[in-house]
């Protein structure tokens, strides 16, 4: 797995570098200290992650987010945030990154969110996850309660089998995983994917998962099916 990795502190840069080198399959081919440098960085080595802090100096991670995605669908993105910069996840999220992590969190939680990503799955933890739903929710509970009404009767369009797919999808699981959790082949887990995005119209695995979330199929046990 080629990063490119860029955040505005050194620092920072340092320690993420240590954490993703430590990592026999992680190979980090540059460092940007702001959102253009890792866009241009991007174009120069195609790599298959682009690991981005959402504030940098000039262009942040955000443009970046939009400008990678757009010009090198090849290279996922995965946005490292705090719990201060909330209201930048839901921007992120329009703009195409496939995973976020917390600068804060558990390095093997990076680790992990890395190789879901780059095995074409997504990555959102759930401290993420939750405050995320909370920020793209209305104010207030009643709020919150329509967001998730109305994401259990988006899920209701799908089957039984594609429900246990889009749970999955929430736990961040490639299609590999996904069809070895549920004893499918990878192809028929790829097929549900594909028809779980159109059915929710949502772009890509991320969006799923945060419907997936918000409609409760994430946490519990996955009912038996033939």
């Amino acid at each position: 797995m080629r990063v490119v990795l860029a955040d505005d502190e050194r620092m920072i840069r340092a320690g993420m570098r240590a954490i993703l080198s430590a990592d026999p399959g992680i190979d980090v081919v540059g460092e940007a200290a702001d959102g253009a440098e890792a866009v241009a960085l991007v174009a120069e080595h195609r790599p298959d992650i682009a690991l981005l802090d959402v504030q940098m100096p000039g262009t942040d991670g955000l443009a970046a987010t939009e400008a990678i995605t757009a010009r090198h669908p090849g290279t996922a993105v995965v946005i490292l945030t705090t719990f201060s910069e909330d209201a930048y996840i839901a921007r992120a999220l329009s703009g195409g990154a496939s995973g976020f992590v917390l600068k804060t969190g558990d390095p093997r939680d990076l680790v992990a969110g890395l190789h879901a990503v780059a095995q074409g799955g997504a990555y959102l933890s759930p401290e993420v996850a939750r405050r995320l739903i909370t920020e793209l929710g209305a104010t207030g509970t009643g709020g919150r309660m329509s967001r998730g009404a109305a994401a259990r009767e988006r899920t209701a369009r799908l089957s039984a089998r594609e429900r246990d797919v889009l749970a999955l999808i929430g736990e961040g699981l490639s299609n590999e995983e996904i069809a070895g959790r549920l004893g499918i082949v990878p192809g028929t887990a790829k097929v549900h994917v594909g028809s779980i995005l159109t059915k929710l119209d949502v772009r890509n695995r991320v969006q799923a998962a945060i419907v997936a979330y918000e409609a409760g199929l994430v946490g519990g046990a996955l009912p038996p099916h033939d």
